[in-house]
Order: C-alpha cells, then sequence, then structure tokens
C-alpha cells in the first residue's frame, strides 16, 4: 500500500508550525490521513488519528523533549514546556518562540531532566502543563528541577490544555493565559484538619547509620531534611571521615542515590578511597596489591547499579548560584537523599574578605532552604580557626541543624594518643542532645575506624596501630 507525508493543518495548527517542527501526516492511496508523526532527536512518536494511540519508533526514553532541537539554547528569554507535542505546536502558533512538551505527565521529569541544561539556559522557564490531577503533579515534580525565580505557571482555567483553546477558536484568550502568568509558587500553607494529620502519621524514624556507633545513637542517625556540618581544623581527617559516612550508606541504604561532591579531590581518587574501605586495603598508593580491575570490581559491588553515586567535582568557582543548581539538579534530577559537600570554602574560592564573608552567607542560607525544600540531608563539611569558629562565614554553623566537631591532639607526641579522633555533637537542633559523640582510631591498613572507651588502654590501641604499621 503507497503512501505520502505532507505537513497539513491540524485542529487549529497551521501547515507554517507543521513544518517548523517537522511534524507530518501520513496519507494513504485514498488521500485519508492516517496518523501524525512527530519527531524526536534519532525517534519518534505517532498517533494514529482514527484510533488515538500512540506508537514509537527508536530509543524514546532517551529523546528528552519534543522540539528542543528546534531552538538554540538561550537564543530567547522564555521557553515555554507544555504536556503534549499538540499543545507545543498551538503554543507555538501564537508565541512564535521556543515551546516543548514533554512526552507525558508521567515522564516530565525524566525528559525535563535529559535536556535539563538546555532549559536552563533560558532567563524564564514557563510550566504550562494540563489542568487535571495529572498535570498538576507533573507541574510540582518539573518546579523542583530549578530554581523558582526562573519559573512561571501557565494556569489554564475553563479548558484543559493550550490546544483545546485553540480547536476552539479561543486564540485570544491562550494567549492572554500566557501573558499573565504569575511566578510559580509551591503550596506552602496548610490549614486543614486532614492535613495535619496527613503530616503526623508518619512516625518519627531512625535516619541511615553512621560508621560511628556512639554518633548514629546521640543523632537518630543522618536525616532528610537536615543539614549536617562537620568542621574541625585542617590535617585532623575531614576527608577521610567523609568518605567513611559515603561508603556506609553506598553499602547500607540499598534505595538510595548519593551525591557526592568533594571540591579538592579528583574523581579517580575519591572512587579509589571507596574502594579501599570495600577491598580494606590503601589501594591509592603505588604499592597496593591490588589491579586496577580489582578496584572497579570493587566500585561495582559497593555501588551496585548505575547512576546511583554521582560525582561532581569542580575545583574552586566563585560563584554560589552554581553550586546551589548542580545540588538541586542532584536531588531533583537524579534522586539523590544525601549529599556530601566537602568542602564549602572551596565554593568560592575566587573570592576574599567581605565579598567571600557575604557569598558564604548567602550558600548557607540557600542550601538549608534547599535541603527542607526537597527533604534531602546534606553533610557538608568546614574549616574552622583556632576559636573553633566556621571559617570565612559564621552562619555556616548558625544555619546548620547538626553541628560535630572533629578534634585531635596533633602536637601530643605520644602517637597513641594524637592519633585518638574525637567526635563532640555541638549543635542539635531538632534532638537537642550534644556533648561527646565517641572516640575512633583509623586504621591506615583496613581503612576502617574502631570506637575506642574514654579510659581505652595502651594494648588496644597498639593492637589496631600495629595492623596499620
Amino acid at each position: 500500500m503507497s503512501f505520502t507525508y505532507e505537513y497539513l493543518p491540524w485542529r487549529g495548527i497551521s501547515k507554517e508550525t507543521m513544518a517548523v517542527y517537522d511534524t507530518k501526516t501520513k496519507i494513504d492511496a485514498d488521500g485519508k490521513p492516517t496518523s501524525i508523526v512527530f519527531p524526536y532527536i534519532d525517534s519518534s512518536k505517532t498517533r494514529k488519528l482514527e484510533t488515538k494511540d500512540f506508537y514509537t519508533t527508536g530509543d524514546i526514553g532517551k529523546a528528552g523533549l519534543f522540539g528542543r532541537d528546534k531552538f538554540s539554547a538561550g537564543a530567547h528569554k522564555y521557553v515555554t514546556i507544555t504536556e503534549g507535542e499538540t499543545d507545543a505546536l498551538s503554543y507555538y502558533e501564537i508565541l512564535k518562540g521556543p515551546v516543548v512538551s514533554v512526552q507525558s505527565s508521567v515522564t516530565a521529569v525524566r525528559d525535563c531532566t535529559i535536556d535539563r541544561a538546555w532549559l536552563n539556559s533560558f532567563e524564564r522557564i514557563y510550566l504550562a502543563f494540563d489542568n487535571d490531577e495529572h498535570g498538576r503533579r507533573a507541574l510540582r515534580e518539573v518546579s523542583k528541577l530549578f530554581d523558582y525565580n526562573k519559573l512561571y505557571h501557565v494556569q489554564f482555567t475553563k479548558r484543559k490544555d493550550a490546544n483545546e483553546y485553540l480547536s476552539a477558536g479561543e486564540v485570544d484568550d491562550l494567549r492572554r493565559i500566557w501573558w499573565n502568568s504569575k511566578r510559580y509558587q509551591p503550596e506552602r500553607i496548610v490549614s486543614s484538619l486532614e492535613d495535619f494529620r496527613d503530616i503526623l502519621k508518619e512516625p518519627p524514624k531512625w535516619g541511615a547509620p553512621y560508621p560511628f556507633p556512639t554518633l548514629t545513637r546521640m543523632t537518630y542517625g543522618i536525616r532528610t531534611a537536615e543539614v549536617v556540618l562537620i568542621t574541625a581544623q585542617e590535617g585532623v581527617g575531614k576527608t577521610e571521615l567523609m568518605h567513611a559516612i559515603e561508603h556506609k550508606l553506598l553499602k547500607e541504604v540499598d534505595d538510595a542515590n548519593v551525591g557526592a561532591i568533594y571540591l579538592e579531590e579528583p574523581k579517580k581518587r575519591h572512587l579509589q578511597a571507596l574502594a579501599g574501605i570495600e577491598i580494606g586495603e590503601a589501594v591509592h598508593l603505588p604499592d597496593t596489591s591490588r589491579s586496577p580491575a580489582e578496584v572497579a570490581d570493587a566500585i561495582s559491588r559497593l555501588v551496585k547499579k548505575d547512576e546511583r553515586l554521582n560525582i561532581y567535582s569542580h575545583f574552586g568557582s566563585d560563584d554560589p548560584d552554581s553550586l546551589i543548581d548542580t545540588i538541586r539538579f542532584l536531588v531533583s534530577g537524579r534522586q539523590c537523599r544525601f549529599v556530601l559537600l566537602d568542602h564549602i570554602t572551596m565554593a568560592v574560592s575566587g573570592l576574599a574578605g567581605e565579598d567571600e564573608r557575604r557569598a558564604l552567607d548567602y550558600l548557607a542560607t540557600r542550601l538549608e532552604i534547599l535541603v527542607k525544600e526537597l527533604d534531602f540531608s546534606l553533610i557538608v563539611v568546614s574549616h574552622v580557626n583556632d576559636d573553633g569558629k566556621t571559617r570565612g562565614s559564621r552562619y555556616i554553623s548558625k544555619v546548620a541543624d547538626m553541628r560535630i566537631d572533629i578534634t585531635r591532639d596533633l602536637t601530643n607526641a605520644d602517637p597513641h594518643i594524637s592519633s585518638i579522633m574525637h567526635l563532640m555533637i555541638s549543635k542539635s537542633r531538632d534532638i537537642g542532645k550534644t556533648g561527646p559523640a565517641g572516640s575512633y582510631i583509623f586504621d591506615q591498613n583496613t581503612r576502617q575506624y574502631t570506637e575506642i572507651g574514654e579510659a581505652a588502654n595502651d594494648n588496644q590501641i597498639s593492637a589496631i596501630q600495629s595492623r596499620a604499621a
């Protein structure tokens, strides 16, 4: 059976708009339109006109947004996202600017995540999802991918979507709805007793465990919606401690993705540190007995699947918004429930003096808001000065929900004493438990921490140190 493809007007959409998006109608030998093909990058989605069924070709799951390839990044101030291809064509009909569509409300977050960098290149992002339950859910989920200051909500009223307005000839109404769009505001006020019951129905839970037993007992673990600040002077072992926490999360919290931002550590050294804990050997040293393949296998065992561990490093910057946006992407786009940041001062390393202080104040405040907004756990490291104050900005400590201080007596000539790491909880906003949280000694050989009692004797400590020799 022979057939042709043509650009044809459809449901109020002109053939010129169909041509812009290379959207063609399939016509059979009798001249009857049978389907419309919506092209994506390296794939397509076809709608059968009689049955309204869809089928796809190519790897549509990786295609991202419909219409994305028709507009250059940042070529216009605004971009509009709709819930369907027909709606994208409908809004382009009146806007003549960048309009794209997710493949469905169910895939909205996935599709926007794939093309997030492109979307973020525009000054404003207009969200024009359907006026129904599925559309409102997609709106809430997609909004978390972006800074709310960039988002505008296209609110349909008497009709469900853009094409319904266009098909009804209500072009002026459709245009007015877009121009009258307001900044998107998430729902922040609850007032009904039913809402209160929903909020309270989940009992308090333990968070994920630290690799330090006493610390876990005192804090109830690493909990979401909290900022945990870890402080110490230089050379005390903050990064090794962060590696141990990260390994514990990957090892024991199977359903959680982890974001790792180590601003002074190359990715290779970071992976070697995790593998070393998993294997029980310092695999980053030249005399390691482990091959690169064994190290890679250890990481595979620990991480278990692709996109579970997300490592980011930029080795210093002077733009706190860049770091905030990265963390938002890790949480909303990569579903990271835990994010580790080592260390916060490096995020504004290009600044100094009062500029650095203001940038760190701003960064600390925005991170605390973000943690509450997206409900994830942020563990962040900061250096402290000789007085125990966070370096660069005292505000870092003020906004944290919990502060854990690390100390070691590095000046003591007795290696039994200088090798012991002490943890102290100096702030616990929600739980209220403060004070000593255990003393630990790090085994250089096995890469493990062992908790010791306050009255640990020389034999106990020496046994650990001898294994590390």
